[in-house]
């Protein structure tokens, strides 16, 4: 039997699940945004990752067949954005059934039954158009998170109704998404991805995939064996693990880093609640490091709650201050004041996106102070974290770490730049 290791990131705001193999390759990927029961969401991202674990032990599977015939290779993509699909309408169904259960609590007469076929209507929108955006679009790799998804769509429909529903339309929806996104849904692997291929018949229809179906079945019943697992992150000491499977955030951010990119000296590491400027050495372990842990100005979090003052998803937040053509000067990354100050900004004629730019080149100030307390910017430096897929802020670093610290500075990121402290946990767990 093959031996899997699973790292285990409880994040504040996100917990993340990485497993490897005795080669320390990555076969799966989870995460999930649930904060309100970290039990359930270690649950959560575990099962994401052995779901992710199967559709990429199926790949290796079919290697050599999908090099002979790309179309199989296109068939086996298309499953699984199908069945992403699929785990994210069953959960868009439960959302559905607690809106009603919201709005007969809330609202009564004229009002709720107006409100109810709002909601019917957008909800019958959001399932088409997000089915098109996960096989055109790869949506389930830009943004894996429901609630994100489900508040794009949302906002944009609340946003066409008449002004006096905005308030109540948004009351419903944040009564009941956090229902929603912290239950946790146990899917049939099995189950999914044989509907997943029905849901395809049409499309190829014409394609014979009997032979890949003995392999499906394969994966589907195989027992992924997890030996060994590590718990990391701001969370750890609530995760159901012994104590000698917990590691500090700040070695498994350090190892996974250096796994990726092995010629890591210098980690920055921006999460949900803090920031970490960590120094590494050859082998991947931490020399120094300076961290900020008492506020979450300039996180994740942070950017969550500028997202909200501007009724937009996390999401949109990166493109929007790269849109900007005359950055504004922000002069608070305090979460209370930057608020305030947002809104005088608005009131003045300030536009959106050079605001947002004020604020993201914020951030970035804040985490080269931690950088420099650390010991400075040394070749190479890796980013690392949630934040690192925002545009906005990864421009910014680069600027200020090349202007700074010298242009031949290598900078590296990765599209698995949140799962970096995931990884060394589960490396951790391989090798005890």
């Amino acid at each position: 039997m093959k031996k899997y290791f699973l790292g285990i990131d409880l994040g504040s705001t996100t917990s993340k699940a990485i497993i490897i193999d005795e080669e320390d390759r990555i076969i799966g990927r989870g995460i999930t945004n649930t904060r309100a029961n970290y039990t359930v969401a270690t649950e959560i991202a575990r099962l994401e990752a052995i779901y992710n674990a199967r559709f990429s032990l199926l790949k290796m599977k079919l290697e050599d067949e999908t090099e002979h015939n790309p179309e199989y290779k296109r068939y086996i993509s298309d499953v699984e954005s199908v069945f992403q699909y699929l785990q994210f309408k069953r959960r868009l169904d439960r959302l559905n059934v607690q809106f009603r259960e919201t709005i007969d609590e809330t609202y009564g007469g004229e009002r709720r039954e107006k409100i109810t076929g709002f909601i019917e209507h957008i909800v019958k929108g959001i399932g088409p158009a997000i089915l098109l955006e996960y096989l055109n679009g790869s949506l389930g790799k830009k943004n894996p998170f429901f609630r994100d998804i489900v508040s794009e769509k949302y906002n944009k429909e609340v946003n066409e109704l008449p002004k006096e529903y905005f308030e109540p339309m948004m009351l419903v929806y944040d009564k009941s998404i956090s229902h929603v996104e912290n239950e946790l849904t146990n899917y049939d692997f099995k189950e999914l991805i044989e509907h997943s291929m029905e849901v395809l018949k049409e499309k190829y229809g014409g394609m014979d995939v009997s032979g890949l179906k003995e392999h499906i079945t394969f994966v589907a019943n195989l027992d992924i064996h997890i030996t060994n697992m590590v718990g990391t992150g701001y969370g750890r000491a609530l995760l159901p693990f012994p104590e000698k499977s917990i590691r500090s955030e700040i070695l498994c951010h350090a190892f996974g880093a250096h796994a990726v990119f092995p010629g890591t000296k210098t980690v920055l590491d921006i999460g949900g609640q803090d920031t970490k400027a960590i120094q590494v050495d050859s082998h991947g372990l931490v020399t120094s490091f300076y961290m900020n842990d008492r506020c979450a100005a300039g996180c994740g979090r942070y950017l969550g709650y500028i997202a909200d003052e501007f009724s937009i998803s996390l999401n949109e937040l990166g493109p929007l201050a790269i849109e900007a053509t005359n950055e504004v000067n922000i002069c608070s990354t305090c979460t209370v004041f930057a608020a305030a100050e947002i809104r005088e900004l608005l009131n003045v004629g300030q536009k959106r996106s050079d605001i947002l730019a004020g604020l993201h080149r914020a951030i970035v100030m804040r985490a080269m102070s931690l950088l420099a307390r650390s010991g400075g910017v040394r070749n190479e430096f890796t980013f690392t974290g949630g934040v690192a897929r925002n545009q906005a802020v990864l421009k910014y670093v680069s600027e200020l770490v090349l202007k700074n610290y010298g242009d031949d500075i290598k900078i590296n990121v990765h599209t698995d730049s949140i799962f970096m402290g995931a990884l060394g946990g589960a490396m951790f767990a391989r090798r005890s």
